[in-house]
């Protein structure tokens, strides 16, 4: 946490569905959100929020709300415990990395996700097929030699 932030960006927003075919019958379909990904073992889509980054997850098995990315879940987890928050589910692995659910002291559920193990690799019609790692940073520019 270079700047001291510990919320670093919505993720995601995610929406309960009954079904991903009924969701992306209607969030795709009707109101024209682009598919990025679907993992059918795990009940959930991501579809493309073209205002930036952040990605509407359509979910059959998870609670409606934003998805905080965080630069790693359980020191994310340990500064807001230690700011007054409790936690609510513990740190557990998902496929892109960690995620833990804590509370603030107001009653405000977050939910805290790293994505230290990559994100989606998709098909062409956008089936997961497994987690690319993430990009290595970018190496620093070369050193001006003096003349």
């Amino acid at each position: 946490m270079p700047d001291g932030s510990v919320l670093r960006a919505v993720d995601a927003v995610v929406v309960r569905v009954p079904d991903l075919d009924a969701g992306l019958a209607f969030y795709r379909d009707q109101l024209g959100h682009e598919l990025l990904w679907r993992h059918d073992a795990i009940g959930q889509a991501g579809l493309r929020l073209p205002g930036g980054e952040s990605e509407l997850v359509l979910a059959t098995d998870v609670p409606p709300g934003p998805v905080w990315l965080v630069d790693a879940v359980e020191p994310a987890l340990a500064q807001v415990v230690d700011a007054g928050g409790t936690v609510v589910s513990p740190p557990a692995d998902v496929p892109v990395g960690r995620v833990a659910v804590v509370e603030d002291p107001f009653g405000n559920a977050l939910v805290l996700i790293d994505l230290s193990r990559g994100r989606y690799r998709t098909d062409a019609s956008g089936q997961v097929t497994g987690v690319a790692p993430p990009s290595a940073p970018a190496p620093p520019p070369p050193t001006p030699t003096p003349r």
